[in-house]
């Protein structure tokens, strides 16, 4: 549906903010690109709209080249974080306004505008003015505009940005559901690695212009490629160290304190490199057996009580940040600051990776 070829842009002619991006996006794709600010994500999503020339490369959409078709002739959807819709327009106007500009008639107009309020669950909303609407209202009608021409593709950057969490949640389900029904294509731009995780079938992690990593929710999580993007993923626990040995697809890495661990090598070269060990908190387990490949003793820092889990921060190797989380099954805690206690994890749950490049 979507193609990057080789696509560069720089703004000042020397620094370049997105670097070679070579990016295929399936039809009926919903596709996020995250990345902190400035990493190329919403640059990419604004030479895709056309509201910015790409500086080097081709970009196509449905196999046709779109590099000099103006944003208004692309056929393609949008949805801003500021809604950008219309206050003196009601919502009904501000629907059918797409649908006027392409020469609808009147009763196909009416029909598409019934249609997509319901698509959106505010069929009776029609006469009301975007002032007169929530946030979570107007952010709908917003999503309902940029769907009611029947676009090839969907562009939407940072579109749940102004909602506080609950309504941001909601949200989230409510246009993956409108994604799955319709089977529209979306590329979504956030730097919110939860939206990402929720609601993608593939997500690219953006960082200085370059595409870190391309996989589905899952894969990100469970398989980060390098450190960057086990950092910008979900919570991580980091320890730095030396390969002293390889063994397959396994290494052994000693830490400053001495401390040796083993871990799933991932992209490590050999024997000697500098390693990043990634390991989610999740993953550790308070152990009083001998059932793990890694065991060492930590002391209990900090313990928060978050409901479904505890969080437990804790002094391990010398790094005073690292983090554990136990699922709260309701029993009665025998820990408390200052106690050390023996932890352990699985070899698998425990990945060694370089900087990022």
């Amino acid at each position: 549906m979507v193609r990057f070829d080789s696509v560069q842009k720089s703004y000042d002619g020397e620094t370049l903010v997105v670097k070679n991006l070579n990016l295929d996006i399936a039809r009926g794709e919903f596709l996020t690109m995250l990345g902190p600010s400035g990493s190329g994500k919403t640059t990419s999503l604004m030479m895709l709209a056309g509201f910015e020339p790409a500086t080097h490369g081709e970009i196509y959409l449905d196999g046709n080249p779109i590099n000099n078709v103006p944003p208004h002739k692309r056929g393609i959807g949008m949805v801003f974080q500021n809604y950008a819709l219309f206050p003196h327009m009601t919502v009904s106007e501000n629907l059918a306004f797409p649908l006027q500009v392409r020469k609808m008639n009147k009763s196909e107009i009416e029909a598409r505008v019934k249609r997509a309020l319901e698509m959106v669950e505010l069929p009776k909303f029609g006469s009301r003015r975007p002032a007169q609407l929530s946030g979570g209202q107007q952010q709908r009608v917003a999503v309902a505009r940029a769907l009611v021409f029947d676009p090839k593709l969907v562009l939407m950057d940072e579109p749940l940005g102004a909602l506080d969490k609950q309504l941001r949640e909601q949200m989230q389900y409510e246009i993956k559901h409108i994604h799955e029904s319709l089977g529209v294509t979306i590329v979504y731009v956030t730097h919110d690695q939860t939206e990402a995780l929720t609601m993608s079938d593939r997500v690219a992690v953006f960082n200085d212009g370059v595409i870190q990593q391309l996989s589905a929710p899952d894969m990100l999580y469970e398989e980060p490629q390098n450190s960057f993007v086990a950092q910008f993923i979900g919570e991580n626990n980091k320890l730095t160290g030396d390969v002293v040995e390889v063994n397959g697809g396994e290494c052994k890495v000693r830490l400053p304190d001495g401390t040796e661990l083993v871990a799933d090598k991932v992209n490590v070269k050999g024997v000697g490199d500098k390693t990043t060990i990634s390991l989610r908190p999740e993953r550790v387990e308070i152990v009083p057996t001998d059932s793990h490949q890694n065991q060492v003793q930590g002391k209990i820092e900090e313990l928060i009580y978050l409901g479904d889990h505890i969080r437990i921060r804790m002094n391990v190797c010398g790094n005073d940040e690292f983090v554990v989380k136990v699922r709260n099954r309701g029993e009665r805690w025998d820990l408390k600051v200052g106690d050390s206690r023996m932890i352990g994890w699985s070899l698998k749950d425990c990945k060694a990776l370089d900087a990022v490049a």
